[in-house]
């Protein structure tokens, strides 16, 4: 039987045009892969970003290994000097290399052990993945586990012994500690080699160094985990925005009649139209709701952010807005309590609000805002933005004042507040423009019989399109 000690090298050699052409190919290859590699932007904070960058580098040593292959099939070649082939890869893989010098390295050698002369012959690229002087001489059989991890030691005693006692082919990887102190994982393939009697006379094996290969792997594996761990947690956190939204917002459905039974009252109606991407819960509200003095209060806000912080942070201020509301306390008086709750609160933020009370017996509507969009009234068809009274975003200044308007309403007017993210994002409409295709829908008002039709026509306006952020509109109807 032949000896195995170049079992990577093939026994026929291939035409040399084939093999050129792979190499060349896969050289170009290579250089596609490193070029997208380096154009990928890596932050600490984007999981897929580290994923995709460990992706590249592992196709990047995969190719390597591929050429370097090739390059040991060339070198059988009559025609191709050897240090030809290894320089004209290495260069070729050379042009933006990232991996540093260690990818540069061989990394296939062979050797083979008699067992009858106790002769051992390694390969001299088996010298350097060993790390070991070829004046040293190679490692009998005995002495190979000295190099290895003492975990490591008990598969190479298990597989060597097997090969030369049972006959079996070797097939594995274990760590070895070079005389240079680097620590490399090695590939071991190998078979025993039979004498006419049939008894083992020798073995042999080709050991191929795995360590950028597995060390590429791992950083895939590693930044997959993280990218599905970071997936899960915002899958987490998006089911609680959900949860805690649905929990604070208003439970009632479709139109509500405040004051009751009153003259004057008004048919509230409202709608949250969500964003494009479901996952942007920001801190949008709206509420409406009978206070004990016989007034109602109509509100719509937003914070900013999105996730649980901001849901969180909104449960918080329509909390406190209700709460001081009930107590009695006037829009302009209530948005400067809220702005200094904000300004104290553990997750700085910045929020803008409207808050109206409206008296049934007089039909008054007072009202402040705080850096938000005035409600819009509209009257025998047509439309106008109130006058808002003095007020800047909640949290952005320290013991800042809060004006307060008064509109007297009569009987069949509607009034609409809304949140900023109405507007959906598009070429044709800025968010600009939400006030003014609001404000075009007052013939169509005029002729709705409820709030609930109100809304609907605002849904049907504004509800298509891909929406940025999160949105909520509010209508009130006076009734006669």
């Amino acid at each position: 039987m032949p000896s195995h000690l170049f079992a990577d090298r093939p026994a026929q050699p291939p035409e040399p045009g084939s093999v050129d052409a792979l190499i060349s190919q896969t050289r170009r290859l290579r250089g596609e892969v490193d070029a997208v590699r380096r154009d990928t932007v890596v932050d600490e904070d984007d999981a897929q970003g580290r994923w995709q960058r460990a992706l590249c580098d592992l196709a990047v040593h995969q190719l390597d290994d591929l050429g370097e292959h090739l390059g040991q099939l060339k070198e059988g070649l009559p025609a191709a000097p050897e240090f030809e082939v290894a320089g004209s890869f290495a260069a070729g893989a050379a042009e933006g290399d990232a991996t540093g010098p260690e990818a540069q390295q061989t990394r296939v050698g062979s050797a083979e052990w008699n067992l009858l002369t106790d002769e051992v012959n390694w390969s001299e690229e088996l010298f350097q993945i060993f790390g070991r002087s070829p004046e040293a001489g190679p490692l009998p059989l005995d002495e190979l586990g000295s190099t290895l991890f003492s975990e490591d030691q008990p598969l190479l005693t298990s597989m060597v012994t097997a090969c030369l006692v049972d006959g079996k082919p070797i097939d594995g990887e274990f760590r070895i500690v070079r005389a240079d102190g680097r620590v490399r994982t090695l590939h071991m393939r190998g078979e025993p080699v039979l004498d006419s009697d049939g008894c083992t006379a020798s073995m042999w094996a080709v050991f191929r160094d795995v360590s950028e290969l597995r060390r590429s792997q791992r950083a895939v594996r590693e930044s997959r985990d993280s990218l599905q761990r970071r997936r899960e947690i915002a899958q987490t956190e998006h089911r609680l925005a959900v949860e805690l939204q649905e929990a604070v917002l208003p439970p009632w459905r479709g139109s509500l009649r405040l004051p009751h039974h009153t003259t004057g009252a008004l048919d509230v109606a409202a709608h949250y139209l969500p964003a494009a991407t479901s996952a942007l819960i920001g801190g949008d509200w709206y509420d409406a709701l009978e206070l004990p003095d016989g007034r109602s209060l109509l509100t719509v806000g937003d914070l900013t952010g999105h996730g649980v912080t901001a849901t969180s942070g909104m449960a918080m201020m329509l909390g406190a807005l209700r709460g001081m509301a009930m107590a009695g306390i006037e829009p302009g008086p209530l948005m400067g309590w809220l702005n200094q709750l904000l300004e104290a609160s553990v997750q700085p933020a910045l929020g803008s609000a409207v808050c109206c009370r409206y008296d049934p017996a007089h039909r008054v509507l007072s009202w402040a805002q705080a850096g938000h969009p005035a409600p819009l009234l509209f009257r025998g068809g047509s439309g106008r933005a109130l006058q808002p009274p003095e007020g800047v975003l909640l949290g952005a200044t320290s013991g800042a004042a809060y004006g307060q308007a008064e509109e007297r309403l009569e009987p069949g007017d509607v009034v609409v507040l809304h949140t900023d993210g109405l507007t959906p994002r598009s070429i044709e409409f800025g968010r600009s423009d939400g006030a003014g295709r609001l404000l075009a829908l007052a013939p169509r008002f005029a002729a709705a019989r409820t709030a609930q039709d109100c809304v609907r026509m605002v849904v049907e306006e504004f509800g298509v399109g891909e929406r940025d952020d999160a949105a909520c509109v509010l209508v009130a109807r006076v009734g006669g």
